[in-house]
């Protein structure tokens, strides 16, 4: 059992895996149970569960009821802001409700943010607005932002900096851009979460070699963006996990456990005490996202 202590900042438990549904079909009983047992098992402390709609971060609050380890977050993932189209008024106050009415689990605003990359999903000019929206949300709350951000620094960089004054403080989460965008972030005082798509390439490991350790948080975002085998990171990994029996990982379903992975791939690209970071990691995320809770 590790000595370390874990804070995910970004799993998604309420996703269908995790009840044994791939492509909507049924594959194996619902584990949520065991996947969170394991996380404990690995020195995980706390968990935030990520919404990415309404009715998401509803459920996803639902589920943080169930054990002292899980928080969870109320936001529109950018990919999904089509939804605050209609009745965008009702559901930013429903969102504003739902923080204030839950303090004790409701940990930060998100995930929400700019996505250039999939603007299949949603254009452009809807995540702007929308993005800029949900603010609101923060400024009614003043919870900390958990941030989304592909190919699009520059636009979410200056939505910030306009509306500095309508929040705290925050993380950008599973970072995978370049450095200067990175110390862009740093500079207005975000945080930079980590997680295995953010340590695919010789490029990213350089990147998160450079960044500041008192600067950094950890995360899964499972059940995607586990270490493979294919990635340049994943020779830094120590501890490896069996495939899936009844308790055991089900394989190409990434979970919060494997966030010591991302821990062990930091620290060797840095040269550090696993340790030593991992005491860093907890207390960054602490400060932001725990300092007012018991």
């Amino acid at each position: 059992m590790s000595r370390k202590k874990f804070i995910d900042i970004g799993a998604n438990l309420t996703d269908a895996m995790y009840q044994g549904v791939y492509y909507n079909r049924n594959h194996h009983v619902a584990d949520i149970k065991n996947v969170i047992e394991r996380s404990k098992e690995i020195g995980l402390e706390k968990i935030m569960i990520t919404g990415g709609t309404l009715n998401e971060s509803r459920k996803a609050l639902e589920l943080a009821r169930t054990d002292p380890l899980l928080y969870s977050t109320a936001g529109f993932h950018p990919t999904r802001c089509l939804e605050l189209e209609d009745d965008t008024e009702v559901k930013i106050q429903e969102l504003i409700k739902l923080c204030h009415d839950n303090p004790d689990k409701v940990v930060a605003v998100g995930e929400f943010g700019l996505d250039y990359d999939r603007l299949e999903f949603c254009p452009k000019d809807v995540q702007l607005k929308n993005f800029t929206k949900q603010l609101e949300v923060a400024e009614q709350t003043r919870l900390p932002l958990f941030l989304h951000c592909r190919n699009a620094a520059n636009d979410l960089l200056s939505i910030l900096k306009t509306n500095h004054d309508r929040y705290t403080v925050g993380v950008v989460h599973s970072f995978d851009g370049h450095y200067n965008e990175a110390m862009s972030f740093i500079n207005m005082g975000f945080y930079i979460g980590l997680n295995g798509c953010s340590l695919k390439t010789d490029d990213n490991l350089e990147v998160v070699r450079k960044l500041p350790v008192d600067k950094l948080m950890i995360e899964t975002d499972c059940p995607y963006c586990e270490i493979k085998p294919s990635r340049t990171s994943f020779k830094f990994i120590q501890t490896k996990f069996e495939s899936w029996t009844a308790k055991k990982m089900v394989k190409g379903r990434n979970e919060p456990c494997t966030i010591i992975q991302v821990l062990e791939v930091i620290a060797a690209i840095k040269e550090m005490d696993e340790q030593e970071l991992a005491d860093q990691l907890y207390a960054n995320t602490i400060k932001v996202f725990f300092s007012s809770k018991k």
